[in-house]
C-alpha cells in the first residue's frame, strides 16, 4: 500500500471507530418479559424511550404465562400480561404487585378461505361451534345464513389456537365462556385450556403463520398482527345485534362502555361489552410491577408514566391499539406514584 492509501485507510478506520463510539450505550437497561399481544407497540415505545432518556428496555415477547413466571422469579424488572393475575397468583408472589393498564386491543378471528377476501361475518354461536369442533365445513348452513353473498367452499375448517400460556388465549376464551354455556361448562377460560380440536401455534406470530400456510383455517390473533401481515379477519355480531369489525374506534367504544367498572377494578374483563358499536373481543393489556422497594423502581415508573402520556397513547392508534381514556390514565398514574422509589410525582 502507498503512503496515500495508508493514510486513507487510517482515516477510514478512525471514522468507523468514532461512529461506533458515537452510538451511545444506554445508561441502564430494564428487563421485561411477557405478552405478545402488545409487543408491536411496546417495541416502538421502547426504542423511542431509549432515544429520549438513554434508558434501554430488553423485552422478551414470550407470552403472558412465561411473563408471569419470570416476574414471580424476579428475573425481570416488570412482567406483561393480557390476563390479570388471579387471586391465587397474587398470593404466590413474594411481595404485593400492581397492574398498570397500558393500551386496549382486540383479538380478531383471522382466516384463510380460498376465494373469500374480507367481509366474513360470524356470530358468537358460530365461533363457539367452530372451536368446539361442531361446525366443521365453511359451507355449514349457519355460516352461509350470515354470509348469503359469499362463495363459501365445501372445505374443512381448521381452527388454530395458541400452544403457549397466553393472555391472547385468556381474552378469547373469556369471550367464549361468556357467550357459550357449552364452552363455559367445558374448556372454560384461561391462559391455557384443553382445546377440543384444532392446530397449534406458538405466540401470535406462530398462529399467524399457521393461518397463512393452511387453507380453510381460522384462528385468534391480536389485531396489530392481522393488520401488519394483511390477513383478513371477520366482523362479529355483538350483544346489541350489530356486526362490528375490530378497529381502534370499536375497541375504544368497548373500553368506554366499561370505564365505570374498570375504575373500581382495573382487572374487570371487557369482552362482550355493551354498546351498539363495541367490538366483542376487546381487552386491556397490563404491566406487572412489584409494590416493594427495588433499585430500578425510579426508571421502571418513569418508563410507564412516559408510556401513558398523550403522545405515546395517540401513537398506539397507528398500530391498531386503542388509547386509554383520561380517567384510566389518571388511575394508572396514581398507582405509579405510590410505588416505593417512584419517579412519578
Amino acid at each position: 500500500m502507498n503512503l496515500k492509501g495508508f493514510h486513507k485507510g487510517v482515516m477510514f478506520a478512525a471514522a468507523s471507530l468514532f461512529a461506533i463510539i458515537a452510538v451511545k450505550a444506554p445508561a441502564q437497561t430494564l428487563q421485561g418479559a411477557g405478552a405478545t399481544f402488545p409487543y408491536p407497540i411496546y417495541k416502538e415505545w421502547f426504542a423511542q424511550f431509549q432515544k429520549s432518556t438513554n434508558i434501554g428496555v430488553n423485552y422478551q415477547s414470550v407470552g403472558s404465562g412465561k411473563g408471569y413466571t419470570s416476574f414471580k422469579a424476579k428475573t425481570v424488572d416488570f412482567g406483561a400480561s393480557d390476563a390479570p393475575l388471579t387471586d391465587e397468583e397474587e398470593r404466590s408472589l413474594s411481595a404485593p404487585a400492581v397492574h398498570i393498564a397500558t393500551v386496549g386491543g382486540a383479538d380478531v378471528l383471522a382466516y384463510n378461505i380460498p376465494g373469500q377476501g374480507v367481509g366474513l361475518r360470524l356470530t358468537a354461536d358460530i365461533v363457539a361451534g367452530i372451536f368446539l369442533g361442531k361446525i366443521v365445513k365453511w359451507n355449514d348452513p349457519k355460516i352461509v345464513k350470515e354470509n348469503p353473498k359469499a362463495n363459501l367452499p365445501d372445505l374443512a375448517i381448521q381452527s388454530v389456537h395458541r400452544t403457549d400460556g397466553s393472555g391472547t388465549t385468556y381474552i378469547f376464551t373469556s369471550y367464549l365462556k361468556k357467550v357459550s354455556a357449552e364452552w363455559a361448562a367445558g374448556p372454560g377460560a384461561g391462559k391455557s385450556v384443553n382445546w377440543p380440536t384444532g392446530l397449534g401455534g406458538n405466540g401470535n406470530q406462530g398462529v399467524s403463520g399457521v393461518i397463512q400456510r393452511t387453507p380453510g383455517s381460522i384462528g385468534y390473533i391480536e389485531l396489530a398482527y392481522a393488520m401488519k401481515q394483511n390477513i383478513p379477519y371477520a366482523s362479529l355480531k355483538n350483544r346489541s345485534g350489530a356486526f362490528i369489525t375490530a378497529s381502534v374506534d370499536t375497541v375504544t367504544n368497548a373500553i368506554n362502555g366499561a370505564t365505570n367498572e374498570l375504575k373500581k377494578n382495573i382487572k374487570t374483563p371487557i369482552v362482550d361489552a355493551p354498546g351498539k358499536n363495541s367490538y366483542s373481543i376487546s381487552s386491556l393489556t397490563f404491566i406487572l410491577i412489584y409494590k416493594a422497594p427495588h433499585a430500578n423502581n425510579g426508571n421502571i415508573t418513569k418508563l410507564w408514566d412516559w408510556a401513558l402520556e398523550k403522545n405515546q397513547q395517540e401513537f398506539a392508534k397507528t398500530l391498531g391499539y386503542a388509547p386509554l381514556p383520561k380517567s384510566l390514565v389518571a388511575l394508572n398514574k396514581t398507582i405509579l406514584k405510590n410505588i416505593p422509589g417512584t419517579s412519578v410525582h
